[in-house]
């Protein structure tokens, strides 16, 4: 079972995000927070698994609060959720720690994906701000392309184009109806790339896609 803390300085939308996330598979609710400084206390109470938590809040904000709660040795995984995908938010949520951060208008199926796809070890952003990332270093040169296209070497052509379609912020879902396969596959065949390319997630993989010129 994964515990999960909410944190959010609005009572409705911690209600919200209760409603969506307690019915879901493998997931409990363990305690809520209002601001940054009652998710601290409530991680060391509750011990989540995931901490779900609003950048911008009365007292002590999401990132001042993911920073601390980063420090600990036993430290949960954070994904940061908020309604503006500010690039200096996401830059400092990652900075920071954060293993996810995503925007509130996510489907209540991706928001419930998001949290077991982190427990599990792996980053996640949603797919605009993924691409906004990366779109960050597109003008930077790439001294390092022939190594990037020689790593990238081992894959299928089929996990190749899985992965360029991943560099380009493209969800799963997406993926399998551009490349016409069923969903689980299409993570299949993500999870195989990030194994044999020696990178931990979704990030890495489109960063080194972009490294070598194939986006």
């Amino acid at each position: 079972m994964i515990r999960v803390l909410l944190v959010d300085d609005e009572e409705l939308v911690r209600a919200g995000l209760r409603m969506i996330l307690e019915p879901a598979e493998g997931i409990e609710v363990v305690a809520e927070a209002g601001d940054g400084s009652a998710a601290i206390t409530a991680t060391a109470q509750h011990r989540p698994d995931v901490v779900l938590m609003d950048v911008r809040m009365a007292g002590m904000d999401g990132l001042t609060a993911l920073k601390e709660l980063r420090r600990a040795a036993d430290a949960p995984k954070v994904i940061m959720l908020t309604t503006f995908d500010l690039d200096d938010y996401v830059h400092t949520a990652l900075r920071n720690g954060a293993a996810g951060f995503l925007l509130k208008d996510t489907s209540p199926g991706d928001l419930a994906g998001a949290v077991r796809t982190v427990a599990e070890g792996s980053a996640m952003l949603t797919p605009k701000v993924t691409k906004r990332l990366i779109d960050t270093f597109a003008g930077l040169a790439s001294e390092g392309a022939t190594e990037a296209r020689q790593r990238l070497s081992v894959l299928t052509d089929r996990e190749g184009e899985v992965v360029r379609a991943v560099a380009r912020g493209l969800s799963n879902a997406e993926i399998a109806r551009e490349l016409a396969m069923g969903e689980g596959t299409v993570k299949a065949h993500v999870s195989r790339a990030l194994a044999k390319l020696g990178l931990s997630n979704r990030v890495q993989m489109a960063l080194l896609v972009r490294d070598a010129g194939m986006v």
